[in-house]
């Protein structure tokens, strides 16, 4: 075991190269730069670019020299800790996440949870009563989240708010906490408002949960090592917890790899649409800005949690499921 993993982390070490490479690469492919795209909008709202100053902070920044520099330049600030300077905002990309990275984590984790919570129970009946009432009604309430995309549930939540209760659901916290630091206040305007997006972002997350675990349980009760355990008058709860639930999570673990960069991008769209304050608007922000530290320093945050959780899921699923053989072996 521990070779396989030695073995698996010395592989993510030419992923993340590619990976950074690609982004670099994809950020700067269209034409011009951050300090271009700020001298045409300032132009376009009648105001005149001061030339010498933007020709100076592409100087300072590096943006004069050829760009295989640049990238070594990025690489080499990252690998020290380093995630640049966002020229937008004027800071450093570190104290602009920072924030929002810890409030996008909140609705995040609240959302797998409330996922986990809800799919879990909802699947393993769904699999042990099939086609019967329940099953189906819980089906189409499962089509109904997958089919209902998330920025008109958004949409929807947020006029029969206004229409019953006479509210605006619009943001994470009340205004007064607005670019404060956390504080024991601040978190509870938080928790207060963290339901509604919890929902929004869960419902269809929730939906393809319970159809993968429904279709995966209800392939391992049709497996010979569950009849035969049955049939030696193993308990149906005890048989259903041994063996097939088990093994039906194999989906689960392996989706450890989307988790963790979900965690900290969130749901982009839904944070626009509510006026949340968490790590998707900005990143959509940076990328239409070309604001490369900032979208490229997080887009590398996001490929390094990818291939960390795909290492964990690697990992876990050896342990849960026998039958996978770290070596690939044939078993005879």
């Amino acid at each position: 075991m521990l070779r396989y993993i030695l073995k698996r982390i010395l592989i993510m070490i030419p992923t993340l190269i590619v990976t950074s490479a690609l982004i670099f690469t994809v950020i700067n492919l269209p034409e011009g730069d951050y300090f271009e795209t700020l001298a045409a909008e300032m132009q376009a709202q009648g105001e005149k670019a001061d030339m010498s100053r933007i020709e100076f902070l592409k100087k300072e920044y590096g943006f004069d020299r050829p760009p295989l520099e640049r990238y070594v330049r990025w690489v080499a600030g990252l690998l020290q800790g380093d995630m640049g300077y966002s020229f937008e905002y004027q800071r450093p990309v570190r104290e602009i996440v920072g924030d929002r990275l810890l409030l996008t984590m909140i609705v995040s984790f609240a959302t797998i949870l409330f996922t986990w919570i809800v799919a879990f129970p909802i699947g393993i009946y769904s699999a042990t009563h099939q086609y019967s009432w329940g099953d189906y009604g819980l089906t189409f309430l499962g089509l109904i989240g997958l089919a209902v995309p998330h920025f008109l549930l958004a949409l929807v939540f947020m006029y029969f708010a206004n229409i019953w209760f006479g509210t605006s659901i619009g943001g994470l916290v009340d205004p007064q906490y607005l670019n404060q630091p956390m504080s024991w206040a601040k978190l509870r305007s938080v928790l207060e408002h963290l339901w509604i997006p919890v929902i929004i972002i869960g419902a269809g997350g929730t939906a393809g949960m319970i159809r993968a675990l429904r279709a995966n349980l209800l392939d391992e009760l049709q497996k010979q090592y569950y009849v035969t355990a049955r049939a030696k008058g193993l308990p149906p709860g005890r048989a259903l917890r041994k063996y097939p639930l088990r093994m039906s999570l194999n989906f689960f673990i392996s989706d450890i790899g989307d988790i963790l960069p979900s965690i900290v991008s969130g749901a982009e769209i839904v944070a626009i649409v509510l006026s949340l304050q968490t790590t998707g608007p900005l990143l959509i922000r940076a990328l239409q800005s070309q604001d490369m530290y900032l979208a490229g320093s997080f887009l590398m945050f996001l490929s390094f949690l990818t291939v960390i959780g795909v290492l964990i899921s690697d990992i876990a699923l050896a342990f849960l499921d026998p039958r996978i053989r770290l070596q690939g072996t044939a078993t005879k």
